[in-house]
């Protein structure tokens, strides 16, 4: 008899299984139903692929696997990354999705130049300033009764991005980017241990909305592990995006069940908390558009950095800290003072993002001078050898860069959920896509749109409610068509003109220290790219404590840094049960063609690596 044990233990042995599926008799309700025999097993899982003709990295073996058939069809890594994405989609619901939103890099290797599209979520028309301020006591309405609500949907991008990229430079429509994901979500695919904990993590909210409820606990109860989960809504959902175009969204019938969801979110009877209705109308769904941004770029000790402008901080707090490290001597034989370096440096970055980072269509915010190199010499002088800083730190004023001495006071950093997820891909030719995109925390809002199998985002959260301090401009309060300070930080590095990393992170604020770490650990520390990714993470975001990994917490490094003046607390528990920081997805490459692609081993319940021509 085949148990659900034994079908587990299955799926983690068997080395390929085709992704493309027999479909389903039947339509089921979207449950899940226990899969004895079917053949559904998922492809397994590796956290290192080494070969040739391109690569995909991601944090499910169900998605790499979509992404590596785009590409032995003859796709190029923009086709795959999409095809990725979609699948994601699917198997990773309470991350990403067609609900939310994202940040999108990509390396042409005809041109030889890197390109950045913004699909992040947008405020609607009617928001204001203090819509998250509850007027009858003039104070910011509490954080889970904002996350719980329609007033927390942000308009969604991630559909637009996805045409928009494979517009630019892709070479396969919409509909065939989508194939694999529209069967993945009809014949379903097998509900593993981290699917569960994600459940159960938001089951307590996901009761509050009757559409989720249907969803994603079918029958009532958790989805059991070793069963097929269906979503034939999304099926549905993403065959009118093929069908339609992403028109489908932003004029058509599926965007007037998003808002009409937003405005009044299916509440289930006997719901005792506050859920607040969005604001989002049909024409925030028609006026968005995403964004072809320069990227931002700093070089480090001859490397070439490129990431996410504004509005994600990103890119310039990533950039702004290795532009301060390289003041320093970081060294693999003096570990203790490389981290101690790098905390460092990342809180003084955090300060001055926190300060100076929004949305550039409604403040002036300083890229440029965030990413100067004067800038940085003038913030290094603030680190010592033998100390460390007090959180929070005051932001330095980048239009004065020689100036040492902090001025006025910090703020603590805001809130940001922690969950996102990010892809790697490139191709035969030599293109390479570095892609994060999110619904905001694990769950998003928890509202599923009823009859289309997603939930939308809760992004508008990542706006800071009220300002930070008083008296000091806040470039990050809500408004009208605004988009929301991000810490996604897709990257690709290049080394005399050619691809040496492309790496990014889900985990929110602390997806900037993640790609930080990881680029130190390889780049400074001799780590190779799986060492640098596997290796314990901790995360100083201008603190008064540095959130860190269990396996760092017993390190002898944790305590040489706290004899330094290091304080640090157990890291919060984000996507599963255990505290982790992060869960990247990178590429190296090599001569000849040669890539690298690495995923997590053990966080998130460890990602996919894979490539189209594995090296024996």
């Amino acid at each position: 008899m085949i148990t659900r044990r034994t079908l587990v233990a299955a799926a983690a042995a068997l080395p390929t299984v085709p992704l493309l599926l027999p479909h389903a008799a039947a339509a089921s309700s979207a449950a899940a139903e226990p899969e004895a025999s079917s053949g559904l097993l998922p492809p397994a899982k590796q956290a290192v692929a080494v070969g040739s003709g391109g690569a995909v990295a991601s944090v499910n073996p169900y998605a790499s696997r979509a992404g590596i058939d785009v590409l032995r069809h003859g796709g190029n890594a923009v086709d795959a990354a999409i095809a990725t994405a979609a699948a994601l989609g699917v198997v990773e619901p309470y991350s990403c999705g067609i609900g939310g939103g994202g940040y999108f890099v990509y390396y042409s290797a005809r041109t030889k130049t890197v390109h950045t599209i913004d699909g992040r979520e947008t405020g609607p028309a009617r928001m204001r300033s203090d819509s998250f301020v509850d007027p009858s006591t003039g104070k910011a309405i509490p954080f889970d009764e904002a996350v719980n609500s329609g007033l927390s949907v942000g308009v969604p991008g991630t559909p637009a991005t996805w045409q928009k990229v494979l517009d630019e430079w892709g070479t396969i429509n919409l509909a065939e980017a989508l194939r694999t994901a529209i069967r993945l979500a009809d014949d379903g695919f097998v509900v593993n241990d981290q699917f569960r904990a994600q459940t159960s993590m938001n089951e307590a909210r996901f009761r509050y909305f009757t559409s989720t409820t249907e969803l994603f606990l079918p029958g009532g109860e958790l989805p059991v592990v070793g069963s097929r989960f269906r979503n034939p809504d999304l099926a549905r959902s993403y065959r009118e995006l093929a069908r339609e175009g992403v028109d489908a969204m932003y004029h058509g019938d599926l965007g007037r069940d998003v808002v009409r969801t937003v405005q009044n979110p299916p509440v289930a009877d006997g719901t005792t908390v506050t859920v607040r209705p969005g604001l989002m109308g049909l024409s925030d769904l028609a006026a968005y558009r995403v964004i072809l941004r320069n990227p931002t770029h700093t070089t480090y000790h001859g490397l070439d950095v490129y990431s996410m402008a504004p509005s994600s901080s990103g890119g310039t707090t990533v950039g702004e800290a290795l532009n301060i490290l390289e003041n320093f001597q970081l060294s693999p034989a003096d570990q203790v003072q490389a981290l101690h370096d790098y905390l460092e440096a990342s809180r003084i970055a955090f300060a001055d993002r926190n300060r100076w980072v929004g949305d550039p269509a409604f403040s002036d915010v300083p890229t440029q001078e965030l990413l100067a190199k004067e800038f940085a010499k003038g913030r290094s002088c603030l680190i010592r050898p033998d100390s460390s800083l007090t959180s929070p730190l005051a932001p330095g004023d980048p239009y004065n860069p020689t100036s040492c001495s902090p001025q006025g006071t910090g703020s603590q950093e805001p809130y940001e959920g922690p969950s996102t997820t990010h892809l790697v891909a490139s191709d035969r030719w030599g293109n390479i896509v570095s892609y994060t995109f999110t619904i905001e925390q694990t769950g998003g809002s928890a509202i599923t749109v009823p009859g289309r199998g997603f939930l939308l985002n809760n992004e508008l959260t990542d706006f800071d409610f009220t300002p930070l301090q008083t008296g000091v401009p806040d470039p990050n309060l809500p408004g009208p068509g605004k988009r929301p300070r991000s810490s996604m930080s897709p990257t690709i590095v290049i080394r005399d003109g050619k691809p040496l990393i492309a790496v990014g992170s889900p985990g929110g604020a602390t997806i900037i220290t993640t790609v930080l770490q990881t680029l130190l650990n390889r780049l400074d520390l001799g780590m190779s790219l799986p060492d640098a990714v596997a290796a314990p993470r901790i995360s100083q975001r201008n603190r008064t404590t540095t959130e860190a990994e269990p396996a760092f917490l017993n390190s002898p490094q944790r305590k040489a840094l706290e004899v330094l003046g290091e304080s640090f607390v157990l890291a919060p528990q984000a996507f599963t049960p255990s505290p982790e920081i992060g869960a990247v997805a990178a590429l190296e490459f090599g001569p000849n063609g040669k890539v690298t692609a690495v995923a997590e081993p053990n966080r998130r319940g460890g990602g996919s690596a894979m490539v189209v021509h594995e090296t024996p």
